[in-house]
């Protein structure tokens, strides 16, 4: 466990220039949902909670001590807005609104506002349904603008977007992926301007780009779609392997040490190579089937929240299944964890941790905040952890949960 732990450690100095303690894109830093160096507080109360402007289902990043998150507003959420908060007391530092230049249809469960924003430590790189990009400093200024449906038009998914960009060295990885011009985008973080571009699978995907580091130490992205996963070099686009037997488009795989642990007929457990060829499948396990919720990594187990609102234990080195707890859902956002902790917030904004070292797991601490929600608010965003506290947000409201 503690050998786990360090390499993780490792591949989060590599990977970002922020601190240990921050939270800098969906599911935190290495995309596993797991902060290493954090606790979760097992009986958490709210610390302070902020009104937003607009909707949204992304999740709030953290750097140092400030909140960033994204919401979008009007009678076709054209409004997009980045909002920054101070970690502290929820006081709002600065807001930046732009005009959607692109589609703005959506389901009615979703919204514009559904992909997570992402950062380097430096700037805060921004992505709505409607497929505009931005990029701002820590204090809200404005870098770069894309409008990307300007250069690629034909983009359509009636569904609306939810994809999460990544970022790896200077190139953002931006996934576009849809039923009509489908395509995964690498950009240059400091200009905003493309390094390069791959089409893509053309089918409605919701699942997000996750970073593996391989054997030899190189960082890549590891892409995913209704046809599998496919691993490319982040500067230049290039293809280094593909794994083509087919993944989910809406929980996102988790990278560990040894192994990736794709969404794939349950969890497949994949060893990549570096010569090109395709993994190697150590495993599958069917039974640990997760609906909308991307699995946690934590040292040797994983956990899986399924369709049905039960959290499922498996090990990491053969799949083998452990306890299932039901929880009470339904759960549209991911589990994340901490420590020997996960926790896990229902639509209807109930917030449950689970001791994952308990013999059959067992739900430790609860937190109900359905009175604090506005009329037809759910809450369908992935949780955020950071400075031992929880950030989590509905369509209008942000939260931060302590001790």
């Amino acid at each position: 466990m503690r050998t786990t732990l360090l390499s993780l450690f490792t591949f989060h100095l590599i990977l970002f220039t922020s601190s240990a303690s921050d939270w800098p894109q969906f599911r935190g830093i290495n995309s596993s949902g797991y902060a290493a160096d954090e606790t979760i507080p097992s009986e958490p109360k709210e610390v302070w909670s902020a009104s937003l402007p607009g909707r949204g289902l992304s999740s709030p990043i953290i750097i140092g001590d400030k909140v960033f998150l994204t919401a979008s507003s009007g009678p076709r959420q054209e409004t997009l807005h980045v909002i920054c908060f101070k970690t502290s007391d929820g006081s709002k530092l600065w807001e930046r609104q732009l005009k959607a230049t692109g589609r703005t249809m959506s389901h009615s469960k979703t919204s514009v506002a559904a992909p997570t924003p992402c950062s380097d430590g430096k700037r805060v790189f921004a992505i709505w349904s409607c497929n505009d990009l931005a990029a701002f400093d820590l204090e809200g200024n404005l870098v770069w603008l894309r409008g990307l449906t300007a250069d690629y038009p034909n983009v359509s998914n009636s569904l609306g977007m939810a994809s999460s960009p990544i970022r790896i060295g200077e190139a953002l990885i931006v996934p576009v992926e849809n039923d009509s011009e489908s395509y995964t985008i690498g950009i240059d973080a400091s200009t905003g301007r493309n390094l390069w571009k791959l089409e893509r699978p053309k089918a409605a995907n919701w699942s997000s780009p996750i970073a593996w580091q391989d054997g030899s130490g190189k960082l890549i992205a590891v892409l995913q779609s209704k046809d599998g996963l496919l691993a490319v070099d982040p500067n230049s686009g290039s293809r280094l392997w593909e794994y083509k037997d087919g993944a989910a488009t809406m929980a996102s795989s988790v990278a560990g040490k040894e192994a990736i642990y794709a969404v794939s007929h349950g969890i497949t457990a994949l060893a990549p190579t570096t010569s090109g060829e395709a993994p190697k499948q150590l495993w599958r396990a069917e039974q640990v089937n997760p609906g909308t919720a991307s699995p946690v990594l934590i040292g040797e187990n994983l956990y899986a929240l399924n369709s049905a609102g039960v959290l499922v234990k498996a090990a990491s080195k053969d799949g083998e299944r452990g306890w299932k707890l039901r929880m009470t859902g339904p759960f549209s956002g991911s589990a994340v964890a901490a420590g020997h902790q996960i926790v896990a917030v229902s639509e209807k904004g109930l917030v449950q941790i689970v001791d994952v070292t308990a013999p059959e797991g067992a739900i430790t601490g609860k937190l109900d905040l359905k009175d604090q929600l506005g009329p037809n608010e759910n809450i369908l965003c992935t949780p955020s952890i950071s400075g031992n506290a929880l950030y989590l947000r509905g369509d209008g409201h942000l939260w931060k949960l302590g001790q």
